[in-house]
């Protein structure tokens, strides 16, 4: 796990510029590593799991059973900034409170046979939940506490009667330097039988933002899901929105929404400090490179299986996985902290090291 540079090293008598060579400080043990200490720690009762550095918060698994996925939420940067939108689980002053399913950071997929993963939330109505999927977490298989640590899971993809479609194995890694925290997923998903994922708009790795972390907007628009349910955003009323995207392949602004790349960087300012949230693609995984699903308020999610949809029908995936079949996804999500953004030097390390 590659770590930034915060300041002189003494052990190491490496002085580092900005986030330049984030590698270099995995020689580098003493005092910056004691304070970046990574510790996990379960807490059943509550049915979550507590990830601190040093003490302080980074973020939680929280996989209740009155939610319809897992998900990581708060996530802290380095300088104690959350960036992740707080409703619905837990509304903050000027929060937007549009796809109450956006939650913090979590993975599911739009089109699974025929069901709803991606949009389900407590805002869908009963009589329509028949058409919407269920992520149930079954177990904590592994915690690891350190200065890099893990947290591993299993779960069960399901309609609404409990009926099994995949069979989810998940990994988190986390690092952390002085000015940056970074999470790594590593999901398997293993059909109980023959599934079909159709290409569409929603999916996969999603993040939902805080809102000063959105791209600035000015008129209110209307998005809607494959069930016909339609959402309207409203343009905020405050000046607080500082964000915007760039991606691998130059794309910037609202252009990033439907673009390939190997890697999406959301900046802004949020507190004292510009805040840089990357995702970088595996190499490995399914629909290489992805699509980002980057809308300008808030969303920031990649979609490597919704190929016709941002094509506009020129290419298509249509992925699918017979009965004891397995497919793996693998992001890296890098959070800094600091005057400016990542440089593209630092990112380029980020990505080379993602394996």
């Amino acid at each position: 796990m590659p770590l930034p540079n915060s300041n002189f090293l003494p052990r190491c008598g490496i002085r580092l510029s900005n986030f330049q060579i984030p590698i270099a400080l995995l020689l580098c043990i003493g005092t910056f590593a004691q304070r970046n200490i990574i510790t996990v720690t379960p807490v059943p009762n509550q049915q979550k799991v507590t990830i601190t550095v040093g003490g302080k918060p980074f973020t939680e698994f929280i996989y209740t059973d009155t939610m319809e996925k897992p998900f990581l939420y708060p996530i802290m940067a380095a300088d104690g900034q959350t960036i992740t939108r707080g409703f619905p689980w837990n509304p903050q002053p000027n929060d937007p409170t549009d796809h109450p399913h956006h939650i913090g950071l979590w993975m599911n997929y739009e089109k699974v046979n025929g069901l709803d993963f991606w949009n389900n939330s407590f805002a869908i109505a009963a009589d329509k939940k028949k058409n919407y999927g269920w992520i149930r977490t079954q177990k904590i298989t592994e915690t690891e506490s350190g200065a890099k640590a893990k947290l591993s899971y299993t779960a069960d993809w399901t309609d609404q009667q409990r009926n099994l479609l995949l069979q989810e194995n998940t990994s988190f890694s986390f690092g952390a330097g002085d000015n940056v925290r970074v999470i790594d997923r590593s999901t398997t998903l293993t059909a109980v039988q023959d599934v079909n994922f159709p290409d569409a708009k929603d999916g996969m790795l999603g993040l939902r933002v805080a809102h000063e972390l959105e791209l600035p907007a000015t008129e209110t628009k209307e998005y809607k899901d494959a069930n016909g349910n339609v959402t309207k955003v409203t343009a905020p009323k405050d000046a607080s929105a500082t964000g915007n995207y760039i991606t691998s392949q130059g794309k910037e602004g609202d252009a990033a929404w439907g673009t390939r790349g190997n890697w999406c960087m959301m900046y802004g300012r949020k507190g004292g400090d510009i805040i840089s949230i990357l995702i970088i693609d595996n190499p490995e995984n399914p629909g290489y490179p992805t699509y980002w699903h980057a809308r300008n308020y808030g969303l920031f999610a990649a979609n490597p299986l919704g190929q016709k949809v941002f094509s506009n029908g020129k290419e298509a995936l249509n992925f699918q996985l017979k009965k004891g079949q397995s497919a793996t996804f693998k992001y890296r999500i890098v959070i800094a902290s600091g005057r400016e953004k990542l440089s593209p030097q630092a990112i380029e390390q980020f990505v080379k090291s993602f394996k």
